[in-house]
């Protein structure tokens, strides 16, 4: 039971600085725009069937099973929290946040194609929409957003024309007498976001597209001049690090005294001896 112990509790010491390094990344991205804190999910390792006295394991007499005894956890899945975050208002006109369901589609420059909720946006030097790390902003129909026409001055429009994004995401230039039409941003989305995998700076790929494809979202609206902020919550974070910071500190102790027991019984089997 001594070395059982000793196992449990070194188990359960790993699971929590796993947890606590899961914190650590959530506090370290309370700015980071479009940002989904991450969480854990643990399994037991394994179980331990537990008899009464009056039961004997060799003669599987499981009329005195009482049940099983998990003897540890590890972690088994990081999974990401796609709650809503607080909408920040910036008012510039690139500025874009998805209030609901659904992300945001981008392709970089070797074509590898992405999915995040940062709608922090540009303009490039082509007039396309484009991420602050240069992908490109796709629309519904997969192609890379531009901001002006091709027989545009981009000059002249800069000087007289809007740029107005819609709630669904169309994208029109706006003058005193005439609204012209453009692309419309794509707004996708994934009937099963624990299998999305975040690849780096808020941006999401799912683990299997071939049984979880991407999805018109439906449930959204686009604001304009709004950034969507992380949904990780600093005092909520720093109550779990004391959680986790205590819980180990208990095992810990776990181990030391068990530790202690596993000495003195050795000590008395050499004396025995």
């Amino acid at each position: 039971m001594i070395v059982r112990g000793l196992e449990s509790a070194a188990k359960g010491m790993t699971a929590l600085m796993d947890m606590n390094d899961n914190i650590a990344n959530n506090l370290a991205n309370v700015n980071t725009v479009g940002f989904k804190k991450g969480s854990l999910r643990f399994k037991d390792v394994m179980e331990s069937a537990v008899y009464s006295q009056q039961g004997s394991i060799l003669r599987n007499d499981t009329s005195r099973y009482l049940g099983d005894l998990s003897m540890g956890s590890q972690s088994l899945q990081y999974v990401h929290d796609f709650s809503q975050g607080a909408l920040d208002k910036t008012g510039n006109t690139y500025d874009v946040a998805i209030e609901g369901d659904g992300f945001f589609k981008i392709r970089d420059i070797d074509g590898k194609e992405s999915y995040t909720r940062n709608g922090s946006f540009a303009v490039n030097s082509e007039q396309y929409l484009v991420t602050k790390q240069g992908e490109y902003v796709l629309d519904v129909n997969n192609r890379r957003i531009r901001m002006i026409p091709e027989d545009f001055d981009p000059e002249l429009i800069r000087d007289k024309m809007e740029i107005i994004i819609g709630e669904q995401g169309n994208i029109e230039m706006n003058s005193y007498t005439q609204k012209i039409p453009m692309q419309t941003i794509g707004i996708y989305d994934f009937s099963d976001k624990d299998d999305l995998f975040e690849i780096a700076d808020t941006r999401f790929i799912p683990r299997d597209p071939a049984n979880n494809p991407e999805l018109r979202a439906e449930k959204f609206t686009v604001q304009q001049g709004m950034l969507e902020l992380s949904n990780s919550n600093v005092i909520k974070e720093m109550i779990n690090t004391i959680s986790t910071t205590r819980n180990y500190e208990s095992l810990s102790k776990v181990v030391s005294t068990n530790s202690e027991l596993l000495q003195r019984a050795v000590s008395v089997g050499r004396i025995s001896g």
